[in-house]
């Protein structure tokens, strides 16, 4: 019998002093079981860096191939952002820049190694995807305080990052890198 994915419930207080987006967010995130909670915090992570109207997580999540992690949709269910999270291969950076008017990727894992996984292959407008890195202790501690229920204070200043996640505070930077 195969393992199904667990729950997650975010209560979040987003306060995105750089783009000015200030809400308060219900959000349920199902863990597929081959999901890290490091993977599962930065999709949160990216979710919320990049909240705006007609954002969603992907149905497959981790698992989907034809979606990202988030994506935005207009009024018309066009695409109009394409969320990477991780390492993703270049062909997927690649359909998603076709598909969508802005593609970006938020990576936990080292940033050398992704763009270097991305260097040389066929990317669709490649010089205008950031890749945005966070700091790996950061995205560590945030999985370690990690429950099925959370209640999540973030503030954005400056590319820094002020997160209260279940009564653990952590700061760290949001570095970004462009695509080779």
């Amino acid at each position: 019998m195969a393992i199904g994915a667990t729950l997650h419930t975010f209560a979040v207080q987003l306060s995105d002093v750089d783009r000015g987006v200030y809400q308060e967010l219900e959000l349920r995130l199902a863990r597929h079981p081959s999901e890290t909670a490091e993977f599962l915090v930065t999709r949160l992570l990216a979710y919320c860096l990049e909240y705006e109207d007609g954002i969603a997580f992907s149905d497959g999540g981790v698992s989907s191939t034809d979606e990202p992690a988030v994506l935005v949709r207009d009024l018309t269910g066009q695409i109009t952002a394409w969320i990477e999270v991780g390492a993703p291969d270049a062909e997927r950076v690649h359909r998603g820049s076709k598909l969508a008017g802005r593609v970006a990727v938020y990576t936990h894992r080292d940033p050398a190694k992704v763009l270097a996984g991305l260097a040389g292959k066929r990317i669709h407008r490649a010089e205008s995807i950031p890749l945005y890195s966070l700091d790996r202790s950061f995205v560590d501690a945030a999985a370690a305080a990690l429950e099925r229920r959370n209640t999540a204070t973030l503030s954005v200043l400056e590319r820094q990052l002020y997160l209260e996640l279940n009564g653990t505070d952590l700061a760290g930077p949001i570095d970004e890198h462009r695509l080779p």
